[in-house]
């Protein structure tokens, strides 16, 4: 192959994978956008139909996470925002893993004005038929505003969202995947998914 050709391959390569990344970074704001605009649709578009999505306290499908969180937040709140910062992304063709870093802030609808808390997406995205959604994502929280230090075994402790939790939802997200400062965390797993035995244990839950 000429410098030429290998030139204009090396750019296709890099085009692609640039495309690649942006698509997959769009689907990652395209969920801000969808949770904090009560947007099902939008919601719903982030995901493959398939997908599993770990959010501590809800363990499921997306059609059943976006009834449950937009109804969460509808209750529960006046206003909400899901801030993205950090963000790592590791393409192997069809497949990335990645790990967003995420700060939410929502106004009470009743007790304190103001919600706080703040930590990582670790997804699994596949593209399917040219299209990047969330195949697996776990919600893992890092840090929450407290007047005493919390204890760092207990995921509960790290959640905004507290009072008024149905029993069930409290259980699931006790046993809530942790975050930790070394390679246990559940960003190094490859390939990352939703454990079976989580996902049983969020329907148990659910149908409990």
């Amino acid at each position: 192959m000429s410098d030429e050709k290998t030139g204009r391959a090396d750019l296709e390569a890099i085009v692609r994978e640039l495309a690649d990344r942006q698509a997959i970074l769009d689907c990652l704001m395209r969920y801000s956008r969808g949770v904090d605009r009560l947007d099902r649709d939008v919601l719903l578009s982030v995901y493959h139909d398939d997908a599993i999505d770990d959010h501590g306290m809800f363990v499921g499908g997306p059609i059943d996470f976006a009834d449950w969180v937009i109804g969460m937040h509808r209750t529960l709140h006046i206003s909400q925002q899901h801030c993205l910062f950090n963000h790592t992304c590791e393409l192997d063709g069809d497949v990335a893993h990645t790990e967003t870093y995420y700060m939410f802030v929502g106004m009470n609808r009743q007790g304190p004005p103001l919600a706080m808390s703040g930590g990582r997406y670790v997804d699994r995205f596949e593209r399917r038929n040219g299209v990047w959604a969330i195949a697996h994502r776990v919600c893992l929280r890092d840090w929450i505003p407290v007047d005493e230090t919390p204890d760092p075994a207990d995921p509960f402790a790290f959640t905004a969202v507290k009072d008024g939790l149905p029993p069930a939802m409290a259980a699931l997200m006790a046993t809530a995947s942790l975050s930790t400062r070394d390679k246990s965390d559940p960003s190094y797993a490859r390939p990352f998914v939703v454990g079976p035995e989580r996902i049983a244990e969020g329907t148990r839950l659910s149908d409990g």
